[in-house]
């Protein structure tokens, strides 16, 4: 048989991308390892995260917790503050909350099972196959976002990929290209290629090995695939932020667990409603906290924010309160922290941007 000739267990297709795989793949610091708990973490990070933005915080997050003992072991502020930036918590939350299980119940080893792994919290049909498939070897298809954008423009699929109907044609697809034995390099192949070279905007079909396979590339429909969704309008909504200082301390309060945002520390915030912003703000410190609060001066910054799923902006003003902080509601605890204190906790995005932007005790501009 030529060195070019597919064996006869792998589809032609699959051979020539994992000879372009091996001549391409770029060196990332998750591919220097079989470890299977440090391959976990990087496909934690790399999910709805550019692989460029998960690189610094990869290396920092596995140089303080080098083994899953280190992590579970960990205080989950330090963690969520090690995470902080990357956004989407709940993966730290569920991989902190996994990491624990494992060294509980499996002596530190993460479990080469498929139903044990899938059973550990945050961890779905995706991360089983990413993760068993490249540290363990098993035979499994893995299927996230450049995926199924490659699968829909090479079999030219028209359905909705994100319905039952099209997952199950996509698995379909993707089991049918799954060679045995090679089934990590082959989900590393894919993804790769879908992340550099079948992008999905103006996709680099010149580039491509497997052109010559792709039937949406055949039929011009390259940049129709997948089918666009209609978009859904995002909510906007109005906050008002407190930022409170006290000898040298800023007031924060930290986010129940559950929810969004949960477990992170931010400034005292509450939403506008149909009352002025000083009322938004009296209201939200004395339901929430137990404190009378009074605002001093008037606005200090208007800073936009965005999540996946919803847009805010957030109002600031400087605000004296009188009381002890008693948190309840969306809160479970405060604190006044130092300037360097901030640096070690997990604080929520836009009250770092905040802290950015305005003027108080810790940001070296006048007051």
């Amino acid at each position: 048989m030529s060195p070019n000739e597919p064996p006869p267990d792998i589809h032609p297709l699959t051979h020539m991308l994992l000879t372009w795989y091996a001549a391409h793949r770029r060196d990332l610091p998750w591919r220097r390892t079989d470890d299977p708990y440090l391959i976990w973490v990087s496909e934690v990070m790399l999910q709805q995260t550019q692989v460029v933005t998960v690189i610094p915080y990869y290396e920092r997050f596995t140089a303080r917790f080098p083994t899953i003992c280190d992590l579970a072991a960990a205080d989950l502020d330090e963690v969520l503050s090690l995470w902080q930036g990357l956004g989407y918590y709940a993966r730290a939350h569920n991989l902190h909350a996994a990491a624990r299980i494992v060294c509980a119940e499996y002596g530190g080893r993460v479990p080469d099972d498929a139903i044990a792994f899938r059973a550990l919290p945050g961890i779905g049909e995706y991360m089983v196959a990413a993760v068993l498939s490249i540290a363990y070897g098993h035979d499994l298809a893995a299927i996230d976002g450049n995926v199924v954008r490659m699968l829909c423009r090479l079999f030219d699929y028209e359905g909705d990929p994100t319905r039952a109907e099209g997952r199950r044609t996509l698995r379909r697809y993707a089991d049918e290209l799954l060679p045995p034995g090679r089934a990590g390099d082959y989900n590393q192949a894919m993804m790769e290629h879908g992340a550099v070279t079948c992008v999905p905007r103006g996709p680099l079909c010149s580039d491509c090995p497997i052109a010559s396979f792709c039937l949406a590339r055949e039929r011009g429909v390259q940049e129709q695939r997948p089918v666009p969704r209609a978009r859904r309008r995002v909510p906007h909504r109005h906050l008002v932020a407190a930022l409170c200082e006290r000898e040298g301390r800023l007031l924060l309060v930290r986010r129940r667990p559950k929810g969004l945002l949960g477990g992170l520390w931010e400034l005292p915030t509450g939403e506008v409603g149909d009352d002025s912003h000083t009322g938004a703000l009296h209201r939200t410190l004395a339901d929430h906290l137990g404190v009378t609060g009074k605002v001093v001066g008037g606005e200090l910054a208007a800073v936009d924010h965005g999540y996946s799923h919803l847009r805010v902006t957030v109002h600031v003003y400087r605000c004296v309160i009188q009381g002890t902080p008693h948190p309840a509601g969306p809160w479970d605890r405060s604190r006044w922290v130092t300037p360097d204190e901030i640096k070690t906790i997990g604080l929520a995005g836009v009250t770092g941007r905040i802290l950015d932007t305005v003027p108080w005790i810790g940001s070296g501009r006048l007051l």
